[in-house]
C-alpha cells in the first residue's frame, strides 16, 4: 500500500501524489457512501488502483470542497465584480470555526486602487494583500505567504483567482474568463478543484467561483460558536454583563459597545447578525 495526497478529483476519479509519481484511482464504494467521500487535499492510502482509506483530516470544507488546508486565501475585488462583504464574512467565519488562518487578497488594484475592503479587513485583523494580476502588485508578497503550505484560493466568480495563480506560476496556463459588465459577475472558468504543485513544497488549489446565491451551500456554524469565528470580536468576549450574551440587544454587551466606539466595523457586525439569524432559524435536526 502507498500513501499520498489527493490533488485532483473529477468524475469519480482521484489523482494521488505519491511524491515520486501521480496515480489515478477510484474510491472504494464504502468511502463514497460514507461521510468520508474523498476530497482534494486528503491524505489517502491507496492499493491496487483504489483509494482504500482516508487518513484523519485536520479540517475540511464543503465549498470549496478541500481538506487539510494550512491557509485559505480569499480573493475579492473592488470593481466588476464588486465583492459583497457578507460573502467574505461568511467564508472567513467558516474558516475561523475550523481554526484555519485566512488571508484576504483584494485583486484588480490596477483598476480600483485600494478601497474600503482593504481598510475594513485590515481593521478586522486579517492580513490583506492588495494585488493586480496585470501589474504584478502584491504577487511576491503572496508567494512568500503561501510557500511551504497547502492553500486554497477561493472567492466569487470573476475576481481573478486563475489570473493570480497564472501570475504565481505562468507555466500552468490556466484559462481565464471575462467579466460580464451587464451582470457584474464572471464566468466559471474553473470547473473542478485541483491542487497545483509550486516550488517550495507548496500546493495551491484554484477553486470554482461562486455568487451570493451559493452561500446557502456552505457550512453552517452553530450560533453559540459564531462569535468565536469573528477574530475582531475576540478582545471583547467574556467581558459582557451576562455570560450567555448573544451580542445582539443585551445590556452591558462589550461587543456592541465596541461597535458603537468604532472598534468593530459596521459591515462585520451586520454579517454577524445575519449569520446568527440564519443559524437560529435552523431546526435541531438540520444541524446534525
Amino acid at each position: 500500500m502507498n500513501q499520498g495526497r489527493i490533488v485532483k478529483a473529477l468524475s469519480g476519479f482521484y489523482d494521488v501524489d505519491l511524491g515520486d509519481r501521480v496515480v489515478t484511482c477510484k474510491a472504494r464504494g464504502r468511502l463514497r457512501k460514507s461521510e468520508q467521500s474523498p476530497l482534494v487535499g486528503d491524505m489517502a492510502v491507496i492499493d491496487q488502483g483504489m483509494v482504500q482509506e482516508i487518513l484523519p483530516r485536520r479540517n475540511w470544507f464543503v465549498r470549496p470542497a478541500v481538506a487539510n488546508l494550512d491557509l485559505l486565501i480569499l480573493l475579492a475585488s473592488e470593481v466588476i465584480p464588486v465583492t459583497e462583504p457578507f460573502l467574505i464574512d461568511r467564508i472567513t467565519a467558516i474558516a475561523g470555526d475550523q481554526n484555519v488562518p485566512v488571508a484576504i487578497v483584494v485583486n484588480k488594484t490596477d483598476l480600483s486602487g485600494e478601497g474600503p475592503l482593504t481598510r475594513i479587513y485590515r481593521h478586522a485583523g486579517y492580513q490583506v494583500i492588495p494585488t493586480s494580476a496585470v501589474t504584478g502588485q502584491g504577487i511576491e508578497e503572496l508567494r512568500s505567504l503561501i510557500t511551504g503550505k497547502v492553500v486554497a484560493l477561493s472567492g466569487n466568480s470573476g475576481v481573478g483567482k486563475s489570473s493570480v495563480l497564472n501570475r504565481l506560476a505562468p507555466e500552468l496556463h490556466l484559462p481565464t474568463g471575462e467579466v460580464s459588465e451587464k451582470l457584474g459577475r464572471g464566468r466559471h472558468t474553473t470547473r473542478h478543484i485541483q491542487l497545483f504543485t509550486l516550488p517550495g513544497n507548496t500546493y495551491v488549489a484554484d477553486t470554482p467561483g461562486f455568487s451570493s446565491f451559493d452561500t446557502e451551500q456552505m457550512e453552517w456554524i452553530l450560533k453559540e460558536n459564531l462569535p468565536y469565528a469573528f477574530p475582531d470580536f475576540a478582545p471583547y468576549l467574556g467581558k459582557c454583563q451576562f455570560h450567555d450574551c448573544a451580542h445582539r440587544k443585551e445590556p452591558g454587551c462589550a461587543v456592541t459597545e465596541a461597535l458603537r466606539r468604532g472598534d468593530i466595523e459596521p459591515t462585520r457586525y451586520e454579517s454577524y447578525e445575519k449569520l446568527f439569524d440564519l443559524a437560529a432559524a435552523r431546526k435541531p435536526w438540520e444541524q446534525k
